[in-house]
Order: structure tokens, then C-alpha cells, then sequence
């Protein structure tokens, strides 16, 4: 076979793939091998230029960008439909045609049905099957050459497969964006800091005009054959349906959804089915298209004016309309989030009437520039919640003014903080940011997120409060019974015996978990305070770490830093919730109800003294002070007042210390706030014992007994829950895994142990039962 021929087999191959993939959504060979073809060729033709044609699937892309589309005159024009909106609008258009065709009565009319996709109407022209033009709709005569552009959407042939066709062809269809790549589009947009599309068919408009067609190669476009125009040297059936069926056989995409039915009753009958399927098409449609099918009939029938009498579009009610922003409010969910809402002067929109809005967060607010006062678009899809997507500023009024965020939740009138929002990944990484939010900090108080706070509060790696469910928290909270979580200690038997799904003994079982509960590790409360971003892990940390809750409600954000596992995002996350005195009071009220913490009230010994005064300097995020400046101003002047203090001549003295170094020193400590931030982290160092100063006794800088030891906890513990055997290692210092594997130091066997047991055993790893376990904990003052 010579390379001429290999290359027309690849092209063929391509092409047939091209057209299961995209025209009839079944693909024969996986995306790989696909891709494999498609180098092949590619290879070949790079290979032997000369054997490069204009119709090869790998001439898609790569011409130079243009400087301006040019016009193309249509040779048969692409007319506009006449609209219908109801139902009589449709019998109303059967009776014309059936009266000026003079059709009986009892004799059916057949129509071909198609969803009215809301995209571009465009032109294909294909002369001896190869594609040659690109043409928009235009004004229905002149339309502008978009050739290059269509040529990169895949589901529009190159070549035709097959034989049989004319020798000039006349396609016409719509070239639409489907949604999940339009949602896609203005995410990536979003994430550069652009400008995002309307909707659907602005995105695809704004793609077709690219006069850069490798642009448009990059945007999700299809194309969906709706007709033919010119059609020269070969014939087409006679009936609508049978020519886009014959289309579909040479490579072109058509809807699947189109349907031949009889009568107008059938033509309401498809709107009805499509109406309720239009939410869930992956493309947007506003309509249905009504033709004729019979060809003969058509050309019977004729035009008036710029439209044919022989079809109609029954528009589907409005997706998008316009009206006025009255007011913008703020809304509180249930995991504190903070939502701004655009109060509107009612409008009907796809299919209902509309009186509010999301404005989804701040960050979208300022992307819209949307004010009080604004003409705004508004869009709404079926079940969708109503949005703005677009503001008329051109009709703008004077003295409209920017939307500030709130400073106080207007629930609780905690404080209000800013918060990122991120896509994470494995790892807990974070892949993309997606703008930013606002939230109300205060958890425990906030009226907003008291039952998600509750149902976390009571729950079994929490608080462990046995007897009530979500339901039961839903109906205290609606009842008005608990308002903080301080109130389940205020329960009383004749409260609650009343209520559905109480009764005596469930009552009393409540409130005797109630008053086990108040017997809790610091850990645990830790938890149950639900602080955003803290779970039994950090939790354990901060407990085990500062032993009090006075500590950990005092902590510096820059100091939660230096704990394991804590990063800044986390450690802000502590400090807004501990320093919002909404979550303060309600803190201290369940203190009141006589909850008793477990809490050793001393500092981990590996945290005693270390703290250098280079690792605070570090954590002051100077400029140009990293690890080893810092260490050499350690060095030359021991204290940080001294740094504080020092002028540039001082500063000139320290060894190896860079002009960047200087300067960025002085115009940091120059400022009383930077200073005022550093005299606290060494203030709270030397309170807490962390400080280099403090030089920790010989017994207390002693590790932990069971420092850097790895348990893991199998069977059935008779004697103490797993959660309370866990906490007890941890706090010995011991890491507790899930799974044993060659790095467990002991696994903890009770009654019931099962594979992880077998697996010690094969890997020869020390196991101990319930009691050897109980005795090494006594050994260590922990008595259970």
C-alpha cells in the first residue's frame, strides 16, 4: 500500500470514528486509540506535505487569525418562523395551512417536530462533499464567512461520508454550546479573572465571531442539522424528516429527540413531553419547531413575507427577562454562610413570577456591579433559583451607591468574616479558587445555624448525647425550647414527655445522658464546639498541647500556628471563633450548667521553651527575613525589643544582613501595629511557657511515654469505649491508626478481633489484650 493510500485509510478511518463519536453518540474505540489514529496521520502527513488536503481532520485548526469577517450573499435566504405561544396559536396555524391547502377535515396533516435549540443559525455549503463555507445567518440575505471557525467544531464534517450526495449541498443548521461546557467556560474564566458569558448562545455568538480560530477551537461548540438550502446536481427525498435522516447518514449531527406526529393534538403532545424534559437536555432550547413534512405541500404553501406559512417555533416561556433591583438583603444559612438576596419588582420568567434573586456572595456583587436601583436581566430555568446575570447600566440611575458587605450577621449581630472559597483536591490541596464568601462566626448563637451546631453538639464523637436524633433537636429548636446549646442542660421531664416522640422513659434517658455528658475530656469539647475546620484531630491537638480551654480560648492565631497540623487558615478559624463574644457567652453558659472538662491544665512538655526568638521573627512574615536572618539577629541582639529598637546603623552591624533585610526591618517596625502584634506573641510565649526563656523542669521536658508509638485498637473493649481508649493513648502521646500494617509498635486485641489480629500475628507484631491494656494505663496514672 503506498503512503498516498495509507493516508486516505487513516483519513477515512478518522473521519467514521468522527461521525460515531459526535453525529451518532457511539463511539467504537476508546479515546486512546482514537488519539493514536490521529498521530498516525498527523505523522504522515508531516512526513509528506505535498499530500496535505484541505478536507484531512487534522487541518482543523491553524490558519493565520483574520483582520476582518468578509460577507457572503445567501443564494436562497435564511428566513426567520413566525411565533406561537399557546395552544390556539397552534390550532390557529393548522387551520391556515389546512384552509389555504383546502384539506379535508378527516385527512391528517403530518409535522416534523425538533427541539428549537437557542444557538446561531448558520450555513454549511459542501461542494463534491467537501466543506467550503462557513456562512452566520446574518439578516437573512447576507451573512458573515465564518469559515475557519466552523471548521474546529467537531461535529461538523469536513467531508462527507458516504456517497450519494449532490454535487452543492446547502446545510443549515444551529451551532450551540451545551451547558455543561458553557458552565465550564465561564469557570475557568472566573478563575483568570475574566469576564464570564450571559448564557449559552452569547457564549457561542462571542465564539463564532473569533476571527483567531484557534480560540474558537478551544471553546465547546456543536453543531445540529436543521435543513438544507441550495441543493445542485443530486436530489434529496421528499419528505423533511427522510432528508435529515439522510443528512445524519452523511456525517451530520441531528436531534435525537425529533419526532413525526399527526395533527396539531400531536404537535401539543410533543410541547408538552419536551417541556417537562427541557431542564434536564444538556443544551438550551426555547422552543419547539413545527414543519410541514411533506415537501410538495411546502412549496404549495409558500412564504409571506420573511417567514414560510408551512412552519411555526412554539416558544417555550421566557428563561430571561428584565426588571428593577428594589432592595439587596442578606440571608444567614445554616452553616452560618452569609448570602446576599436582590429584592425585585415582580416579573414573570420561565413560567412563574419572580420577586427574588441570589446574588450567590460579595465577590459575585462586585462582579456584576448590581446596586439598589439597577434594571438588571434576569434569568430562571425550570426549578433553578431565579439569578442576575447581567446589569443594564446603561440604564443606571444618578445616585445608586455599592453594595457594603455587613458588618454584623444580621441574625445575631456576631461578627462577619470573610472566608475563601476553594476547590480542594487529594490531600486536602487546593486545586482552584473559586472566589470568596462572608460568614457569620457566631456558631453557638446565631439563631441561623443552631440546629446544625446542636445535632454536631450532641453527637457521639462529641458530646455523646444519646436520645435525640436530628428530628428531635429540629423540634426542641422549633419549639423554642433550646436557643444555645447550654439549653439542653435547662430541659426539664415535663417539657419534653409532650412533645412527639417523647414519652416517659425516652424523656428520662435523655436527661440522664444529659448529665453523663457533663463529664467530658477537653478534646471532646473541643469538637463539640463544632468550630469550623476543627475536627477530633485538631481538636486532640489543641486540648493535648495547652491542657485548659482558658488557654486555647486566649491563643494568638500566630502562636495556634506553631502546633502540629495547624496552619494559619485553621488558626484564624479558632480566634474569630473564640474572640466573637456571641460564641464567648454561650460558651460560658454551658459552664455554668456544670460541665466538668477533663483537662490535664498543663502545657505539652515538647512545647516548654521552644519557641526561639528566630522561629518568632520567622513568624512575624518579615520580608527578606527568613530562617537564617532571622537566626543572625537572634544572635546579635538577643532580645526583641532590641530589633524593635534598632535604627539602620544598628541594623548595619549584623553580620551579612542585606540592604532588602534592612529596609524591610525598618519600615516594619516603623509601624506601631506590627510592633504591637510582636510584643503580644512574645507576651502570650512567656505566659503560656513557650518562650526561649523558659527553661522547662528536667521531669516535665521529658517526652511522653508513649511519644512516636503507633496503637491500633481491634475487638471489642469491655471495660472503656474505643473512643475513650483512643483518647487515653493519644493523650500518652501515641498515635492511634485504623489499619496495622509493618509500622504498628502494639495492636490492642479485645474479643472479636478478626483480620487486623491475623495480620499482627503474620507480621509478628506485639499484641496485647484488654487487660495488659488497662494495666499499662495505670501504670501511667490513668485509672478508668
Amino acid at each position: 500500500m503506498s503512503i498516498e493510500q495509507d493516508i486516505q485509510r487513516l483519513r477515512d478511518q478518522i473521519n467514521q470514528h468522527n461521525y460515531r463519536y459526535y453525529v451518532l453518540d457511539d463511539p467504537q474505540i476508546p479515546d486512546a486509540e482514537y488519539d493514536r489514529l490521529f498521530q498516525q496521520l498527523k505523522q504522515l502527513e508531516q512526513d509528506n506535505p505535498e499530500l496535505v488536503s484541505p478536507d484531512s481532520p487534522t487541518q482543523r485548526v491553524g490558519m493565520l487569525p483574520l483582520g476582518e469577517f468578509s460577507q457572503v450573499r445567501h443564494e436562497q435566504p435564511m428566513l426567520s418562523l413566525d411565533n406561537a405561544f399557546s395552544a390556539d396559536d397552534m390550532r390557529d396555524f393548522e387551520r391556515r395551512i389546512r384552509d389555504r391547502l383546502e384539506w379535508p377535515a378527516e385527512r391528517p396533516l403530518m409535522f416534523a417536530c425538533e427541539p428549537k435549540l437557542d444557538g446561531i443559525a448558520v450555513s454549511l455549503l459542501y461542494e463534491e462533499g467537501v466543506l467550503v463555507r462557513g456562512a452566520t445567518r446574518g439578516d437573512g440575505t447576507t451573512g458573515e464567512d465564518i469559515t475557519q471557525n466552523v471548521r474546529t467544531i467537531p461535529s461538523i464534517p469536513l467531508r462527507l461520508i458516504g456517497e450519494g450526495y449532490p454535487r452543492r449541498l446547502e446545510v443549515r443548521g444551529e451551532i450551540y454550546m451545551p451547558k455543561a461546557g458553557f458552565d465550564k467556560l465561564n469557570e475557568a474564566a472566573r478563575a483568570r479573572g475574566d469576564k464570564t458569558f450571559v448564557n449559552p448562545r452569547n457564549a457561542a455568538a462571542g465564539s463564532l465571531r473569533q476571527l483567531d480560530s484557534r480560540i474558537t477551537a478551544q471553546r465547546p461548540l456543536e453543531m445540529c442539522a436543521y435543513g438544507v438550502g441550495i441543493v445542485d446536481g443530486g436530489e434529496l427525498p421528499g419528505q423533511h424528516v427522510a432528508i435529515l435522516q439522510q443528512l445524519q447518514q452523511w456525517g451530520l449531527r441531528i436531534n435525537r429527540h425529533m419526532r413525526l406526529v399527526e395533527g396539531v393534538e400531536g404537535c401539543l403532545g410533543y410541547y408538552s413531553q419536551l417541556a417537562q424534559l427541557r431542564d434536564s437536555l444538556p443544551y438550551d432550547i426555547d422552543g419547539i419547531v413545527f414543519k410541514v413534512n411533506e415537501l410538495a405541500l411546502q412549496r404549495e404553501l409558500g412564504f409571506v413575507a420573511r417567514a414560510p406559512r408551512w412552519a411555526i417555533a412554539h416558544k417555550f416561556p421566557a428563561q430571561e427577562e428584565i426588571t428593577r433591583v428594589r432592595a439587596i438583603e442578606f440571608q444567614v444559612g445554616r452553616t452560618g454562610a452569609i448570602t446576599p438576596v436582590a429584592r425585585l419588582e415582580p416579573v414573570f420568567v420561565g413560567g412563574v413570577t419572580v420577586s427574588n434573586a441570589t446574588l450567590h456572595n460579595m465577590d459575585e456583587i462586585a462582579r456584576l456591579d448590581v446596586r439598589v436601583g439597577d434594571s438588571v436581566v434576569i434569568r430562571r430555568a425550570g426549578d433553578v433559583i431565579p439569578q442576575v446575570v447581567k446589569v443594564l447600566r446603561e440604564r443606571r440611575p444618578e445616585d445608586t451607591a455599592p453594595v457594603a458587605v455587613p458588618d454584623h450577621c444580621p441574625v445575631c449581630g456576631s461578627d462577619v468574616e470573610r472566608v475563601q472559597i476553594a476547590r480542594y483536591g487529594k490531600g486536602g490541596q487546593v486545586q482552584q479558587v473559586e472566589g470568596a464568601a462572608y460568614r457569620c462566626v457566631g456558631r453557638l448563637s446565631c439563631e441561623a445555624q443552631l440546629k446544625q451546631a446542636i445535632i454536631h453538639y450532641v453527637s457521639r464523637k462529641a458530646m455523646d448525647i444519646d436520645g435525640l436524633g436530628d428530628k428531635s433537636v429540629e423540634l426542641l429548636v422549633d419549639k423554642e425550647l433550646i436557643r444555645t446549646p447550654a439549653d439542653l442542660y435547662r430541659l426539664r421531664k415535663e417539657q419534653l414527655v409532650p412533645l412527639e416522640g417523647f414519652g416517659e422513659l425516652s424523656a428520662a434517658n435523655l436527661l440522664a445522658s444529659l448529665q453523663a455528658s457533663k463529664q467530658v475530656p477537653l478534646a471532646r469539647f473541643i469538637y463539640a464546639l463544632g468550630i469550623p475546620d476543627v475536627g477530633e484531630e485538631t481538636a486532640r491537638v489543641l486540648a493535648q498541647s495547652f491542657g485548659t480551654l482558658d488557654r486555647i480560648r486566649r491563643a494568638l492565631p500566630d502562636l495556634l500556628t506553631w502546633l502540629p497540623d495547624i496552619g494559619r487558615e485553621v488558626a484564624q478559624e479558632i480566634s474569630h471563633f473564640f474572640t466573637d463574644p456571641h460564641n464567648c457567652e454561650a460558651i460560658d453558659d454551658l459552664l455554668q450548667q456544670g460541665i466538668e472538662l477533663q483537662q490535664s491544665g498543663e502545657l505539652d512538655p515538647r512545647l516548654g521553651g521552644a519557641i526561639s526568638l528566630a522561629d518568632l521573627l520567622v513568624k512575624l512574615e518579615i520580608p527578606a527575613v527568613a530562617k537564617t536572618t532571622a537566626a543572625r539577629l537572634a544572635d546579635h541582639f538577643q532580645t526583641l525589643e532590641a530589633i524593635l529598637a534598632a535604627d539602620e546603623l544598628q541594623l548595619r552591624l549584623v553580620e551579612k544582613l542585606s540592604k532588602r533585610a534592612i529596609d524591610s526591618l525598618l519600615a516594619h517596625t516603623g509601624e506601631e501595629a506590627f510592633c504591637r502584634r510582636a510584643r503580644q506573641l512574645e507576651a502570650q510565649l512567656l505566659e503560656f511557657g513557650m518562650h526561649w526563656q523558659c527553661q522547662p523542669e528536667p521531669s516535665a521536658s521529658a517526652a511522653l511515654p508513649l511519644d512516636g508509638l503507633i496503637y491500633v485498637l481491634t475487638g471489642t473493649l469491655e471495660q472503656l469505649s474505643r473512643s475513650e481508649a483512643k483518647n487515653h493513648l493519644q493523650a500518652l502521646g501515641a498515635k492511634v491508626a485504623g489499619s496495622v500494617s509493618k509500622n504498628t509498635d502494639v495492636v490492642v486485641a479485645g474479643p472479636g478481633a478478626g483480620s487486623k489480629l491475623a495480620k499482627a500475628q503474620q507480621l509478628g507484631l506485639e499484641v496485647i489484650d484488654e487487660e495488659a491494656f488497662m494495666q499499662l494505663l495505670a501504670e501511667h496514672g490513668i485509672q478508668s
